[in-house]
């Protein structure tokens, strides 16, 4: 039996050239060795879902605010574009509204067979130039009266119409658009009081006369 020296300890075998803490740190375990979990990592994992689900909300957020922004944003400009239209077509009508008796004294110079030489290309010029900013004149003879953009001036009875009608143009009407800035005054005439009646039995009589001759005149007594 071999004897053990009191005082000495076995120690593992050290490779020839290696520190004893080599040899300490390969006999000690290692605390991230397998089998054995580090502490903790159940409550960090709940901790990097909770920040996750804050940054995602806190994203939802922040894409609401924008998304609401843009569209406030575009319902701004479409606003402003359309009050910007709006006060142009104003301005415009205000000018040519207060160009409407220069066209009066040029459409009255051309009846009367006034509008020559220079005064003639100057009227055709201001004429183009109002076409051109959207000014269009209406009014004709013949057309039924409508009192939203006809002005009766002087009113008649005439036999050859059957309804309320322009007669004459006393002065034409402009509109821009569908904006109408003068009514047309008109003279207009109504159909005589009692010719529809007489109309009616003259009517009736051609209606008898017809029937009768069908049915091969009246009986013989």
């Amino acid at each position: 039996m071999t004897e053990e020296t009191p005082g000495f300890e076995e120690k593992p075998d050290v490779p020839s050239g290696a520190t004893p803490d080599d040899a300490e740190s390969k006999a000690a375990p290692s605390p991230n060795s397998e089998g054995a979990a580090p502490a903790g990592d159940g409550s960090a994992d709940a901790g990097l879902v909770a920040q996750l689900d804050q940054v995602r909300t806190a994203l939802g957020e922040r894409t609401a605010d924008l998304q609401r922004l843009q569209a406030e944003y575009q319902n701004y400009r479409r606003r402003v574009e359309r009050d910007r239209i709006a006060v142009k077509e104003i301005a415009i009508a205000n000018l040519l509204t207060e160009l409407l008796p220069v066209l009066d004294d040029i459409g009255r110079a051309r009846e009367h067979g006034e509008l020559v030489g220079g005064f003639k290309s100057v009227a055709e010029s201001l004429e183009t130039v109002a076409a051109k900013m959207g000014l269009q004149q209406f009014g004709k003879e013949g057309e039924p009266f409508d009192p939203t953009i006809h002005e009766a001036l002087m009113h008649s009875y005439a036999p050859d119409v059957t309804e309320t009608t322009c007669v004459a143009i006393l002065q034409p009407g402009y509109r821009i658009g569908e904006r109408t800035i003068r009514p047309a005054r008109v003279a207009v005439a109504e159909p005589q009081p009692g010719a529809q009646t007489v109309k009616a039995e003259g009517a009736d009589e051609k209606a008898a006369a017809a029937d009768d001759k069908e049915s091969g005149g009246p009986d013989e007594g």
